[in-house]
């Protein structure tokens, strides 16, 4: 895991004819994602933001050179968007980049049995998961207090509390919000 950059932005669908892209900003001030300055990209490209207005922004490649028009910013759609470590300021005790958490130790809280490991943090909108992979098999768990009551960054790894069941409340369609619940 590249614990140098942490996610903070995805570039979502063109804004119109001239280059203009939708951003989804990880910053706890969304804005704020402009003031970090060069950004890189999943596929190594340097890239700087200016808001052109709420979640519209202007993207210039490392040149200089904004993008060209819609075809340009279509490509761009889904492109992760990262911050080195080292611009961003460090987490309050007890708080973390999601980024630490990749590769942590899961054990079961009160018996220190081994589930594996954090493989991948998912964040679709309705409620962070943590995937979990060991001993050839995978689990997806809510990230809430109640399933990882201990995250211990320092000593490398997370307490799990396996729920009895995982129940998905609401409607599933396809632009619906959706409620996890553990019990």
């Amino acid at each position: 895991m590249d614990h140098d950059r942490i996610l903070m932005g995805v570039v979502g669908r063109p804004h119109g004819v001239r280059g203009l892209v939708r951003v989804h900003s990880y910053a706890a001030v969304a804005e704020d994602l402009a003031a970090y300055g060069a950004l890189t990209d999943d596929r190594g490209q340097v890239w700087t933001l200016r808001w052109c207005g709420e979640g519209i922004a202007e993207l210039r490649d490392a040149s200089g050179q904004p993008l060209a028009g819609r075809d340009a910013a279509q490509a761009l759609v889904n492109r992760q968007l990262y911050v080195a470590r080292d611009r961003l300021p460090e987490p309050d005790q007890d708080e973390f980049y999601f980024a630490d958490l990749i590769g942590l130790s899961v054990v079961q809280q009160g018996t220190d049995v081994p589930l594996g490991r954090v493989l991948i943090v998912h964040d679709y909108g309705a409620g962070v998961s943590l995937e979990i992979g060991g001993e050839g098999r995978t689990l997806i768990l809510p990230f809430t207090q109640a399933c990882f009551p201990v995250v211990d960054i320092g000593a490398g790894r997370i307490e799990v509390v396996l729920p009895d069941e995982v129940e998905v409340q609401g409607d599933l369609s396809r632009d619906a919000t959706v409620e996890v619940v553990s019990s």
